[in-house]
């Protein structure tokens, strides 16, 4: 398995035109989640995936489980609950950066909020080159937060953790929640932020504050929007030993030069596993600067997940940090030119000679609809 997604994925009610909630006189139903989007878009870009959460027993989780799995990816790691519901939300049109912008979450004592350290099936979890988390599941209940500490954990042998910050302050029941964020992404591998979340939810001011607040990760993802991104890397990011097992000599080569230090060990159970390794801060590194192409935007949803999806494409394959983010631009860029929330990303040649144009020829770049098919003319003026 490339890459395992644990969260929670809920039943998406997607308004039928603009305006507020008390307006809008029909839905479609779709799906949401982060941890379940970015494992859509690896899957349907040729990656090994697995999801691993919680449902109810009932209509909305078996719509789920088989929408999910329509993209590839695997849901074995899906657990049934007869007791609690299948989370659902409505929302509006509107971008999430807007004041405008409505969303009803129906997910408490949902299904997924009921994962805990007893629960999950930790075999599962720990079966991928790169486990891929989020915080909002911490949010979601004192057990989630329990298991997400426990998955952050610098344990030997455990797998690349991939953190999202994805503060939601609506989901925090109190104020701890800018805290555990912090908690739980300086004991991450990877972590992914925006530049907007950092000043919400922690006062900090542009990528070097960020940085600095958070020098553990090997690899620090600011997000800045339209403007690009900021990659700090750490000179020896560690690499769990289950990353070794890539997938050809090439993408070995990559990923042993980029994460040199590994944390060693066998997957298995998280019981018994071994002594906590701690990682001292980074004391010098390298910082690569990405802009990101011109994007026509038809809807304003689904672009950061897909970022971290396209980023974690590029991390699979051994590449350096510029291509990492490139691919993760063009992952968010599909996303942003289709109406819902999921979007095929380009095929990966299409894609491939886009990552490597020139830095002039990149900076001319313009996206918009239908620009992934292999067929279609990409502008650059």
């Amino acid at each position: 398995m490339d890459v395992v997604c644990l969260g929670e994925s809920m039943v998406t009610f997607l308004p039928s035109r603009p305006g507020r909630l008390a307006d809008v006189p029909s839905f479609a139903r779709g799906i949401g989640g982060a941890e379940s989007n970015v494992a859509c878009a690896l899957a349907a870009a040729g990656h090994a995936v697995k999801w691993v959460s919680r449902v109810g027993a009932d209509g909305f989780g078996d719509h789920l489980v088989e929408a999910v799995g329509a993209y590839g990816v695997d849901t074995s790691g899906v657990r049934r609950d007869p007791g609690r519901p299948t989370g659902v939300y409505f929302r509006t049109a509107d971008d999430r950066a807007a004041g405008t912008h409505e969303v009803a979450y129906y997910r408490a004592g949902s299904a997924a909020s009921a994962m805990s350290v007893a629960n999950v099936p930790w075999g599962e979890v720990w079966a991928g080159r790169v486990l891929h988390l989020s915080g909002i599941t911490a949010a979601l209940s004192s057990g989630c937060l329990e298991l997400m500490r426990a998955l952050v954990a610098r344990r030997v042998g455990r797998p690349l953790v991939s953190f999202d910050v994805n503060h939601r302050a609506g989901l925090w029941r109190d104020a701890t929640g800018p805290r555990v964020l912090l908690e739980l992404a300086r004991g991450a591998d990877v972590v992914f932020v925006g530049e907007d979340e950092a000043e919400e939810a922690w006062g900090l001011r542009g990528p070097s504050a960020i940085r600095e607040a958070l020098p553990e990760p090997g690899v620090l993802v600011v997000k800045g929007g339209a403007r690009g991104v900021t990659v700090f890397e750490s000179p020896t990011p560690p690499l769990p030993e289950t990353l070794r097992g890539s997938d050809s000599a090439a993408d070995r080569g990559g990923l042993l030069a980029q994460f040199p230090a590994p944390l060693g060990g066998p997957s298995g159970p998280i019981k018994g596993r071994g002594e906590l390794r701690e990682q001292p801060p980074p004391t010098d590194g390298r910082t690569t600067a990405v802009p990101a192409p011109r994007v026509r935007v038809v809807a304003p949803t689904g672009a950061g997940d897909a970022f971290a999806a396209g980023f974690l494409h590029g991390t699979l394959r051994g590449l350096p940090a510029r291509e990492r983010a490139r691919f993760g631009h063009l992952f968010a860029a599909a996303a942003l030119t289709v109406p819902g929330d999921h979007a095929a990303p380009p095929p990966r040649a299409h894609a491939d000679r886009l990552a490597a144009l020139d830095d002039d020829a990149w900076g001319r770049l313009r996206l918009g609809p239908g620009w992934t098919g292999e067929e279609q003319e990409v502008r650059t003026s």
